[in-house]
């Protein structure tokens, strides 16, 4: 029986090793959501263009509603719901796309000798491509709205680096326990939804009465989310120790779910 480390190394040796063929079926990913249409890879961008200006509609105009910080504009408070979609997007997409990972590539387990902790990778790929389309929405029609995009903008990668680590942890222990129970596509779907109203994407933090505040940190995506419209909207440097923090959380729940993986993996052919 084939053993498989759990080392940390281990996965950042598979990620460098794996790079070309993570990159191609990334990239086939991203163009088989679009094959067949009329306009392919162009409603990559058409989506977040729409969705941005739903939201404008919707709550500038229909609403009236109003941030409560920056944002008093007309559209401003699309745009700070817009960035905090874009957070939830991201993670949600990964992770209802992970207890399926290895039931829709069997032929990968029982076939070939094939690297299966890089499927969780090719959906991050995949998110982080339309993550950057719609980021780059953001920003041009921010310009036009609130205000001309701050140097802060350079550091959304290292904000979003703890994110894409806990999104990978959560993504590889699911993507294993999917193999051997069904039902957690369903329970998945459920708890992202769950977590979009549990979440400061309609609202801020400081909605909240104090006493409940500190629990919403508890949702791995508050910091992310908050931090995100500090950089991009308001042109503010993050919470450098929060964010310090949040790595180091961040790099233990990574670890764990690759763990969990490399261990469960060998009873995939099993299963399937």
């Amino acid at each position: 029986m084939v053993r498989h480390s759990a080392s940390p190394v281990t996965a950042l040796v598979s990620l460098w090793e794996n790079r070309d063929l993570l990159w191609q079926m990334t990239r086939r990913d991203v163009v088989g959501r679009y094959r067949g249409s009329l306009l392919g890879l162009v409603w990559s961008f058409l989506s977040p263009l729409l969705l941005l200006g739903v939201y404008t509609f919707v709550f500038s105009v229909i609403f009236q509603a109003r941030w409560g910080q920056g944002g008093e504009d007309k559209a401003g408070f699309a745009v700070l719901l817009f960035t905090g979609m874009i957070i939830h997007t991201l993670f949600a997409e990964c992770v209802n796309r992970a207890p399926t990972l290895i039931l829709n590539n069997v032929n990968y387990v029982k076939k070939v000798i094939f690297p299966l902790e890089v499927l969780p990778w090719v959906a991050m790929g995949s998110g982080l491509f339309h993550a950057a389309v719609s980021i780059a929405v953001l920003l041009a029609f921010a310009a036009l709205v609130v205000a001309p995009p701050s140097w802060t903008v350079l550091l959304l990668p290292g904000l979003l680096l703890p994110l894409v680590l806990i999104t990978m942890g959560v993504s590889w222990f699911l993507a294993s326990l999917g193999v051997y129970l069904r039902d957690v596509a369903q329970i998945t779907g459920m708890l992202t939804t769950v977590m979009l109203f549990l979440s400061p994407v309609f609202y801020p933090v400081t909605a909240l009465p104090e006493a409940y505040r500190p629990l919403l940190y508890f949702n791995p995506l508050t910091f992310v989310i908050e931090q995100s419209r500090e950089i991009l909207i308001w042109g503010r440097p993050p919470d450098w120790p929060g964010l310090a923090l949040y790595m180091a959380v961040s790099v233990v729940v990574a670890w764990l779910g690759f763990a969990w993986f490399q261990r469960t993996r060998r009873g995939f052919a099993d299963v399937l």
